[in-house]
């Protein structure tokens, strides 16, 4: 083989190999959007990681940190169109009193509609990725009908929803745009107590605005977002850094300039700042934010237990036979879970996550929280004075593995429905509509007394023809009160019924 060959064969494997690699690059960034690249440095954080450590050197200034991720901090305006809702609830008879029976009652009797104007509200959000994925707190989107994005060089962009998490209190959006600004992900496990953090959003509608404070607790539970789910996730960074109205889905972030926070809360009994507020570690928010962007909705994974408060007085304790202990004790292990297939009883107490000492229910909720469901982990506890440790395989809410795939608004209806036959539409003089043919036990629509064969005509007085309608004025609605209009085929009037939106997990 002379040396022209076997420079010709070296030309083409190496161009193939680069080829591969480039490719191989593309591919996975089409699979993953808005996933950060690891060694990749934003465009705002240019010089800021020129120095030895990593960070700012010498006495604390906070200037560096705060040049480089405000640009990233984004202001977030909504809008809820005005609507009418209807009250189930009976108007009180005022002449009840009076006269014996309801002899009024067909005139005060049934439900009244109100008309709720139109609403705007706006807060703050991190942008997450060059291709416009912004993080966000899911009750500053929600039941939004329109989402405007303000960045801090007065751009401003339309955004889309991309998927919401109640129990965690986080909401992910999507702009269009290319080379934005983003905040680099820090490590909240790293995050300690004392620890200097800055707070950036755009409270009570002011410009982008940054506070100082530091690290005052971690692990914290509020019992707030109990409010949007029944399975709350709740391990709050606590710090003393200014936070208003407003400031909700801004960034909590590090003085070298990182994300390890979303400030989602404070402690107020008048509505502002008095002290205290509260984010959500940026170690949860990446799984949930991944989560989202991947699958739609988020893979929780649960441990198959039940544990008792760590606020529970001594007094209670000896009252439910509660002997003391470190870490978190073991109320009960339902059938089914993962904890009881690995053997965890009631009374035994929880000391390590995948090694992590836990000595909280939060603390142990936080690790939980970064894990899917057929993720193995090991599990450490204490049984009468001895320690051991267990693997198991957590699990979904449906106590299996499977990837919990995310359900269409009128999948949770919980109903059979058609589009309305024409002949059935021109007979009782209507344009279209959605038959309700059957209604399911379990569904939205069964709390609220409906009955089979009602045709809904119309959502928040926007009319509706067909099922594809009817999913598109949902979806607009979010996960608020709407209003259904319709009839019964063959019976003379409309009939309403508000429809919560909401789905307790």
């Amino acid at each position: 083989m002379n040396f022209k060959n076997i420079l010709a064969i070296v030309t083409i494997s190496a161009t193939t190999a680069i080829a591969s690699v480039w490719g191989y690059g593309k591919f996975m960034q089409n699979q993953y959007g808005g996933v950060q690249e690891a060694g990749k440095v934003p465009v705002n954080y240019a010089g800021f990681f020129g120095n030895n450590n990593g960070g700012p050197t010498g006495a604390v200034d906070f200037t560096a940190p705060a040049t480089s991720a405000t640009p990233a901090v984004v202001h977030i305006k909504t809008k809820i169109k005005a609507r009418q809702v209807t009250n189930n609830q009976r108007q009180r008879n005022p002449f009840g009193d009076m006269f014996g029976g309801d002899i009024f009652g067909d005139f005060f009797g049934g439900p009244r509609t109100q008309t709720i104007p139109e609403q705007r509200a706006s807060g703050s959000g991190v942008i997450i990725s060059e291709d416009g994925y912004i993080v966000t707190n899911n009750h500053v989107v929600d039941g939004a009908d329109e989402i405007n994005i303000t960045l801090n060089n007065k751009k401003s962009y339309k955004a889309t929803l991309v998927g919401t998490d109640p129990s965690s209190d986080l909401a992910v959006l999507k702009i269009e745009g290319k080379s934005l600004p983003y905040i680099i992900y820090g490590n909240s496990d790293e995050a300690k107590l004392g620890q200097w953090v800055l707070a950036i959003g755009y409270p009570l509608s002011l410009d982008v605005t940054v506070t100082a404070g530091i690290i005052s607790a971690k692990a914290r539970s509020i019992d707030i977002n109990s409010r949007q789910s029944k399975t709350p996730i709740e391990s709050f960074i606590q710090t003393d850094a200014a936070v208003n109205p407003g400031n909700s889905g801004g960034a909590l972030i590090n003085t070298n300039g990182e994300l390890i926070g979303i400030n989602s809360a404070i402690a107020s009994q008048s509505g502002s700042y008095i002290g205290y507020s509260y984010a959500i570690p940026v170690n949860i928010v990446k799984k949930i934010v991944n989560d989202i962007i991947k699958f739609g909705t988020v893979q929780r994974a649960f441990l198959g237990i039940t544990y008792t408060s760590d606020a529970i007085s001594d007094e209670e304790k000896a009252k439910r036979g509660i002997k003391n202990g470190d870490g978190v004790y073991v109320e009960d292990v339902p059938e089914g879970g993962a904890a009881k297939a690995a053997g965890i009883k009631k009374g035994d107490y929880i000391t390590k996550v995948n090694g992590v000492a836990v000595t909280t229910g939060p603390e142990m909720v936080e690790q939980v929280a970064r894990y899917k469901p057929s993720d193995k982990i090991t599990i450490t506890y204490k049984r009468d004075g001895k320690e051991n440790t267990v693997s198991l395989t957590l699990k979904n809410k449906d106590g299996n593995t499977d990837i919990v795939k995310i359900e269409s608004v009128t999948d949770k209806l919980g109903a059979d429905l058609e589009n309305l036959d024409k002949k059935i539409a021109a007979a009782n003089d209507i344009a279209g509509g959605v038959l309700v043919k059957k209604l399911k036990e379990e569904g939205l629509l069964k709390k609220t007394k409906m009955q089979d064969g009602f045709v809904i005509t119309s959502v928040n007085d926007e009319e509706i023809k067909n099922i594809d309608e009817l999913k598109a004025a949902l979806t607009k609605a979010g996960s608020g009160t709407v209003r259904l209009l319709g009839i019964y085929p063959g019976f003379q009037g409309t009939y309403a019924y508000p429809l919560n939106l909401v789905v307790e997990e």
